[in-house]
Formats: C-alpha cells, sequence, structure tokens
C-alpha cells in the first residue's frame, strides 16, 4: 500500500485549521492537497484526536496483516490438498510437485519448497546421469521380443551380449522405461506340511508329463503334451494336436524313449489318457514307475505345472494359431528358445541345455546326501507334498 506524506498528527492538524474558521481551498493550497483528499481526511478523521487516529491506524495495519496471513493460510492448505494423495518420497517426486504449486498457485519457489517441507538444493539438481541411450534402445528391443520376460532375466540376456551394467543399473533403466511386466491374475499358494521328494540328480531321473489347453484363431480347440524332465528343467516334447489318447501318449514316449533314454519314474495327474489301460500295459513292458499324484493337488506336479505356466504367460497369450501346422511350428521353435537361450531362475539363470551338459559333465550339481554315499540329490523339488504323500511317491 502506498505511503502516505502526512503523518496521523499532520492530518489532525489541518482539520483543527478548518474547524478553526479557514477556507477549504486555501487550506488545500497551502498544504498542497486536493479537495477531494482533504474531503476524505475529513470523513474518516474527523471529530477525533490524534490518540485516537494513531490507535484507528494501528488497527487497520493489523487488520491488513491478519489478512494477508489468513489468505497465505489458505492458499497453503489448498496447496497441500491438491497434493494430499501423491507421494512425495523419491526427490523426482519431489521436484514434481514443487513444479505443480509453481505452475497451478502461482508460488515461488522459496515459499513451495517452504510449504512442502523440500530442501531447494534437492528442487534445483539437475543429474548427471549419462542418457544410456544405446542401452535403453536395446534393453526396450529385448522386451519387445520377450514381452513376459522380466528385469532379471533380460539382464542375464544383456550380460550374454557383452553388457557390463549392473543388475541395479538395468532395474533402474528398465522402470524409467515403463517395461514393467504386468501381473495377469494371483496364483493360489500350496498349504500344507512340505517336504521334498528325493530325486536323483541327473538327467532322467524322473520325468512329468501333464496337457495344456489352447484354441485356434477358427475357434477350434486343441491340446498340448508337455514332458518335461524335472532335473534339467527341459521339456523333452511338446506334442500339439487336436486329439490325444492314451495310445497316442504311449507312442510318443516310446519315440521319446528310443532318442533320450529311459527314465527312472514318470509322475502325472490322474487323466483319463494317463490311466488308461495302453498306459498301464506300456509301464509295465517298459518297466518304469509311473506314479500318480493325489486327486486336486497339482502342486505334487510342480516341475510341469510351472512350465506350463511360462508356457502360457509367454507362448499362447501371446500368439494367435491360424492352423495346427502353424502351432505346431510356432511352439517348436518356443521350445527350442525355452531349452537354449531362456535363462532359468531356478537353475541360478542358466538354460536347461547348459545345465543338463554340466550335470553331464560333473556327475551332479549337487552334494550328495550326508553320511549316506548314495547317488546325489537334486536340491529343488514340488511344494505342496505332505510328509505321508511324500514316501510312497519317492518310492
Amino acid at each position: 500500500m502506498k505511503r502516505s506524506r502526512f503523518t496521523e498528527e499532520q492530518i489532525i492538524g489541518v482539520l483543527k485549521e478548518h474547524e478553526a474558521g479557514m477556507k477549504t481551498a486555501d487550506l488545500c493550497r497551502k498544504h498542497g492537497i486536493s479537495e477531494a483528499t482533504f474531503y476524505n481526511w475529513k470523513a474518516k478523521f474527523g471529530g477525533m484526536e490524534v490518540s485516537e487516529a494513531k490507535r484507528l491506524k494501528a488497527l487497520e495495519d493489523e487488520n491488513a496483516r491478519l489478512k494477508k496471513l489468513l489468505a497465505e493460510s489458505m492458499l497453503n492448505e489448498a496447496a497441500l490438498k491438491e497434493l494430499l494423495n501423491k507421494k512425495m518420497v523419491r526427490p523426482a517426486a519431489k521436484r514434481e510437485a514443487v513444479a505443480h504449486l509453481r505452475s497451478q498457485f502461482g508460488m515461488s519457489e522459496r515459499r513451495a519448497c517452504a510449504v512442502l517441507a523440500v530442501d531447494r538444493k534437492t528442487v534445483r539438481y539437475r543429474s548427471r546421469r549419462p542418457a544410456d541411450t544405446e542401452l535403453r534402445t536395446r534393453l526396450r528391443d529385448l522386451a519387445a521380443e520377450r514381452r513376459r520376460f522380466g528385469y532379471r532375466r533380460l539382464f542375464i540376456l544383456l550380460r550374454r551380449e557383452g553388457e557390463r551394467s549392473s543388475l541395479n543399473r538395468i532395474h533402474r533403466l528398465y522402470k524409467e522405461e515403463g517395461l514393467t511386466v504386468r501381473r495377469r491374475k494371483g496364483r493360489r499358494k500350496a498349504i500344507g506340511t512340505r517336504a521334498p521328494i528325493l530325486v536323483v540328480a541327473k538327467p532322467n531321473a524322473r520325468w512329468s508329463l501333464d496337457f495344456v489347453h489352447d484354441q485356434m484363431a477358427n475357434g477350434r480347440r486343441f491340446r498340448i503334451l508337455n514332458i518335461v524332465d524335472d532335473v534339467t528343467r527341459e521339456c523333452l516334447a511338446a506334442i500339439p494336436d487336436t486329439s490325444i489318447s492314451g495310445v497316442r501318449v504311449a507312442r510318443e514316449m516310446t519315440l521319446l524313449i528310443a532318442k533320450r533314454g529311459k527314465p527312472g519314474m514318470i509322475v502325472s495327474d490322474n487323466g483319463t489318457e494317463f490311466t488308461s489301460n495302453a498306459i498301464l500295459a506300456w509301464s509295465q513292458d517298459h518297466g518304469i514307475d509311473w506314479h500318480y499324484i493325489a486327486p486336486g493337488k497339482p502342486t505334487q506336479n510342480a516341475y510341469v505345472e510351472s512350465f506350463n505356466g511360462r508356457m502360457r504367460d509367454e507362448l499362447l497369450n501371446e500368439s494367435l494359431f491360424i492352423s495346427l501346422a502353424h502351432a505346431r511350428a510356432v511352439i517348436a521353435n518356443w521350445i527350442h528358445d525355452y531349452n537354449t537361450a531362456r535363462p532359468h531362475s531356478s537353475l541360478g539363470y542358466q538354460t536347461p541345455a547348459a545345465h543338463a551338459a554340466n550335470l553331464q559333465a560333473t556327475g551332479s550339481a549337487s552334494p550328495p546326501l550326508r553320511g549316506s554315499g548314495a547317488d546325489p540329490v537334486a536340491q529343488i523339488a514340488p511344494t505342496g507334498v505332505t510328509l505321508g504323500e511324500t514316501l510312497p511317491m519317492a518310492g
């Protein structure tokens, strides 16, 4: 507010001169003021003494100060309500909040930082990190190629290409590029007492079988018979067809044994294809133990169930099959990639083929049982099996 040239004492003195009989025009000419100013003074201070005028002036100043404080408080409250549901933990979020207050409420940087209790050095800081343009581009390309891979598997693929960045750096770039994989649905967790199923840590110690269902673009449904080696995590076969009977399962198993060798044990659910007379006769003729999991307990066949989940997430949900021949070609390519290129988290991010080669070269990747002198056992086992179910399944 513009400061007046006259104090309260001077204004009261002028009014006293007018009351003594001096004309208004002469009074205004004497003190260099306009008649409008004089009449404003008279309306405001007429009949008052100097002390009363000073008290009125003090009250006006106090009122103006309180109004200013109230306006600032209301503005601060409105600004905080605007940012009520926003998290401001990281420096980047704090910078965005300060910029929002400055643009929306016209606050200065100093005031916005005071309202949010943010250090101004934090707001003014500018990162000196390199742009990492090539690395970001390659990361986006890999994520587009492997859309269901998280940052850990993408990190393994980059390491194979010679990239020396740490896992934390890849994770940061992965999040900044918005490549986070969306979870499709929650998974039910196994409950009850858990105990390992003892399996010798070598290829062909145990195979797991299960079916996966899908449909083609024309709506025709088909199924896939998946056969997995529980120790090496290799997919030994993935056979798609519109109908697969027990006789077909036995025939495919015979061809697989001729190519790979006989397994020590086979685990499956209680589906009609696996409990048919053809399978019972085949297992007896080949001298192979065929164990069935408890009804309604898919966690007892966890290896192939886990593989089915990866196939569903990374292949079936991402592909549109035109025909059965097209499905066979795509699935065969994916199985080859799964065995030879895709890093497996439970194998220390090795590929199943590399892990199988290590087992063949070293004899085992796990130490033998303490004091047993027997063959070593695989460390990782299916979960959700109670102790009473473990012994019969282990033979």
